[in-house]
Parts: C-alpha cells; sequence; structure tokens
C-alpha cells in the first residue's frame, strides 16, 4: 500500500496517477476524505498533524509519501507537525517516508544546485524547508523512520499552485500578457509536476536511494522569455511579457495568496535558477519531459471549462 498524503494538490494527485500508472495499491488522505481521483484508489479522511490518525492510516504502508500542503499561514506549525506525525506513522510501519521538498534552502547560490550544497536559506521559507529536511534526515539516521527526499524546481503542470502557475498559463490562453517573475532572461530549470511524481514513485521503490537528498529530473536551461514563448500560441499575435517585481508581487498579493508568499522568493529568479538532476538522471536512467510536451499538457489543463477560474488573476 502506497499512502499519499495530501493528495489532493498538485503533487500529490499527480503522484497517485503514477503509482496507479504502475499498478501499486494507492491510498489518497486529504482532510476532508473525498477527491476527484482516478478509479481505483482508496480516499480516506485524515489530518496530517494528528499521529494517531497518521499511524491507522499508514499501519499497513510500504511507502508514505508526505504531500502536504496547508494554507501558507498555518505552514509555520502545520508543516512541522505534520513531518513529526508521518516520520512516527510511517516508522511505526516500517514504510518509508518520501518527502517532497523544494529548493529553497539553498538559498543565494551562484552555481548549479547539486544535492551537497549547504543549507543557507535567505528567505523565511527557506529556514522552514531548511528545518524540515533536517528533521526528516535526523529520524532516518537515528532509525527512527526510513526516508528519503526528493526535491523538484520551481514547478509547473496541471494543478499546480506556483509562480509559473496561472500568472503565466492562465493569462496566456486569454491573449493577455503574462507575467514572469524576476528577470525573464537568465536561465532556469523548472520541473514539470509529472516528472516530480515520477521521481518520488522511483525514489520510494529503491532502498539504496534511502537516507538522501535526490533532485528529481528537470530540463536544460532554458530561460523565462524562452519558456513563455513557448506557450504562447495565439495566432497572430506577438507574445506580451512583464516581469513581477516586488513591488507587483506586493500588489497581485492583494488578490493571491501564492504570489505574496512568493514574493520573499523572487530572489530566485534574479539569479540562475539551474537545478542540477544529474546524480537522478545517472542512478536511474530517467530524464526529464521535453518543455513543449509539458506545457501543452498544461495549457490543455488550462482550457477546462472546470478550471476557468484558475486562469487569471492579475487585473491587466
Amino acid at each position: 500500500m502506497h499512502v499519499v498524503v495530501g493528495a489532493s494538490g498538485g503533487t500529490g494527485s499527480a503522484l497517485v496517477t503514477e503509482l496507479l500508472r504502475r499498478k501499486l495499491p494507492v491510498r489518497a488522505v486529504n482532510r476532508g476524505g473525498r477527491a476527484n481521483l482516478p478509479a481505483g484508489v482508496e480516499v480516506v479522511a485524515g489530518d496530517a498533524t494528528d499521529p494517531r490518525r497518521m499511524r491507522e492510516i499508514c499501519a499497513d504502508a510500504e511507502a508514505v509519501y508526505n504531500c502536504v500542503n496547508p494554507p501558507f499561514a498555518q505552514w509555520r506549525t502545520a508543516f512541522p507537525d505534520a513531518q513529526r506525525s508521518l516520520i512516527s506513522a510511517a516508522g511505526a510501519a516500517g514504510a518509508v517516508l518520501v518527502f517532497a521538498d523544494d529548493t529553497w534552502m539553498y538559498g543565494r547560490v551562484d552555481r548549479p544546485m547539486t544535492e551537497d550544497l549547504p543549507s543557507r536559506p535567505a528567505s523565511n521559507l527557506g529556514v522552514l524547508r531548511a528545518w524540515l529536511a533536517e528533521m526528516v534526515l535526523a529520524a532516518h539516521h537515528r532509525g527512527d523512520a526510513r526516508v528519503v527526499i526528493g526535491r523538484a524546481g520551481e514547478l509547473y503542470g496541471p494543478g499546480v499552485e506556483s509562480l509559473l502557475g496561472r500568472n503565466l498559463f492562465g493569462q496566456a490562453i486569454g491573449g493577455r500578457r503574462v507575467f514572469w517573475p524576476g528577470n525573464p532572461d537568465l536561465p532556469i530549470t523548472p520541473t514539470y509536476i509529472d516528472d516530480f511524481a515520477r521521481g518520488l514513485a522511483t525514489l520510494a521503490l529503491e532502498p539504496a536511494a534511502w537516507g538522501e537528498v535526490w533532485h528529481v529530473p528537470s530540463g536544460e536551461p532554458t530561460t523565462g522569455r524562452e519558456f513563455a514563448a513557448m506557450l504562447w500560441d495565439q495566432p497572430g499575435t506577438q507574445l506580451r511579457l512583464s516581469r513581477i517585481t516586488p513591488r507587483l508581487a506586493g500588489a497581485v498579493g492583494l488578490v493571491s495568496d501564492v504570489v505574496r508568499r512568493g514574493a520573499e522568493l523572487l530572489y530566485q529568479f534574479e539569479q540562475d535558477f539551474i537545478v542540477d538532476s544529474t546524480k537522478f538522471n545517472t542512478k536511474f536512467g530517467d530524464s526529464a519531459t521535453p518543455y513543449e510536451e509539458g506545457i501543452a499538457a498544461t495549457l490543455a489543463w488550462y482550457r477546462q471549462p472546470s478550471n476557468r477560474d484558475r486562469r487569471r488573476i492579475l487585473p491587466v
């Protein structure tokens, strides 16, 4: 049994689909116990911060995936509590705990990000992420639970709420100006959500990977301007691109919690934002989805009528 905690979010739902593709039994966990997921998935209600409930849900698990994404306002309390709860639950079940992580703990860098970089966070969110990673790795080395960390760069894809979400894709499908966080002419390696899900599933099934940090497959470096040009598919029109600056982030933050909280992470887009996944690709023979393919799938998702409310957040 593979238990995905936080199964309703972009990462969790993509992971559920990937595990089903591998013909593995899946239990999807969220607070409400209801989710629009493929047939064959067992959906149960559970609060990730409740250790007793998580032990019940994960009792027969082979792998437990921490994909929780509480509201930003609750991160400082809910995330550490959920991490402790899932370490305890995975340890009691003898399961591996797979932590879906990002790169915020690295802070300001002057070279491609590799797994051996020290944690030097440059934001409050980065400090929190560094702490969460240290928590699970310490649990592994103490023998409290078997854990592995999969890290992704800035995510994009169906169902993903990120700085590369609706302000890019939602704007583009309406023929409106698209907004790139930071400098659009610097190198970046966005991570497609399905590649993140595939990487997390691979790490769960490979005991030789446990106890370590792995960067899941990301594409070759592109630039924000090049990436945005690939999603601009309006015939007869020209790409209109603007930068999200700290001032604009503050204004848009009045209507978008993602942008408001993400404003302190804009520094990542004012430096080369290259996530090196050589370690993973070499070990597992994997590679990233081509940007054109990932972008096409994401645009198709935004065009669905059910996702209409995710198309636009900027009043321009």
